[in-house]
């Protein structure tokens, strides 16, 4: 548990120092949907990899054509640690929340049209994580 804590006193202040609170209050963020992912044992690289090259460029559409504020994903190198991947999505508003899946989809659409690439990166997403929790929070201002 001490861990745990300490570990989310880290993010936090990671967050902080690197301005992730301030961007979301200065560009009217309010909420962030923050996904918590477990790479899968051995497959960490192989994992940032694919959010590099399969991930982020859906997430940037999806920013481009102001289906949310911003994106930052932060990774755990702790052992322990119940995830390894936290992606933190800041929204305008509970509407942008509500509508984030689809947002992310349609992106996912127009970055890879062709729909046996976009299954290959899902199968692919499988074998290399394991998602881990999930929060709703408000942005304090």
């Amino acid at each position: 548990m001490l861990k745990k804590a300490a570990g989310l006193f880290f993010v936090l202040m990671m967050g902080m120092s690197s301005g992730w609170i301030l961007r979301g209050q200065e560009s009217g963020g309010s909420i962030a949907e923050v996904y918590y992912w477990k790479a899968k044992a051995g497959k960490l690289d192989d994992y940032n990899r694919y959010i590099k090259t399969v991930g982020e460029p859906v997430d940037f559409e999806a920013r481009r054509t102001g289906a949310l504020v911003s994106i930052t994903t932060y990774i755990s190198r702790d052992p322990d640690s119940p995830w390894t991947h936290m992606r933190i999505f800041v929204l305008k508003d509970r509407e942008q929340a509500a509508n984030l899946k689809k947002a992310l989809d349609d992106a996912g659409l127009r970055v890879q049209p062709d729909e046996t690439k976009r299954k290959a990166n899902a199968d692919l997403a499988a074998t290399l994580r394991d998602a881990a929790g999930h929060d709703e929070l408000e942005i304090l201002k």
